[in-house]
């Protein structure tokens, strides 16, 4: 599909961010913003990083590289449990632009280098990521809630799991 809306690539992270149904129906069928969902995740990445500095350069750059391959392998997994396992109809591109724009309250972990609220911070940004990642796989694959959120655990859990352990490993 063809991009024909007149709105912004902060306006669609506004919409991801406020979990707006018709945002995630935007970015599922317009193929043009893929490029758009690749630069969340970048944004995104580089708040992580720069909210994960304190912890030295090394954790900031795995943290950054971990959020561009997560959500690659996130958005495949899903597409693998959703369309092939539970029978919903989307493409691997579909998911890719619903879970890039899901990541848009990330951009809040830049703040995650201040004392005493970067724990609670990401574990926040987390649930709202995993939330409006729900809502982007419920529009893109075209089934219920519950069928999303089973998607969504079960592709989460199997990229959070070797992420966390990528990430353990950084920090020695």
């Amino acid at each position: 599909m063809e991009h024909t809306s007149n709105r912004t690539m902060l306006d669609r992270m506004m919409g991801a961010a406020r979990l707006d149904v018709a945002t995630f129906t935007e970015v599922e069928h317009d193929t043009s913003l893929t490029t758009q969902a690749a630069g969340v995740v970048v944004i995104v990445a580089l708040a992580k990083a720069i909210g994960a500095w304190d912890v030295g350069p090394t954790s900031a750059i795995v943290t950054a590289l971990a959020s561009l391959i997560g959500w690659l392998i996130w958005a495949g997994v899903t597409y693998l449990i959703g369309d092939k396992l539970l029978g919903g109809t989307a493409t691997w591109g579909e998911l890719l632009r619903a879970l890039g724009f899901a990541q848009a309250p990330g951009v809040l972990l830049v703040f995650g280098v201040l004392p005493l609220i970067g724990g609670l911070l990401a574990f926040v940004v987390s649930l709202w990521t995993l939330v409006a990642g729900i809502v982007g796989i419920r529009e893109a694959l075209d089934f219920s809630t519950g069928k999303a959120l089973l998607t969504a655990v079960l592709g989460w859990l199997a990229l959070v799991i070797p992420l966390a352990l990528m990430e353990a490993a950084a920090l020695g």
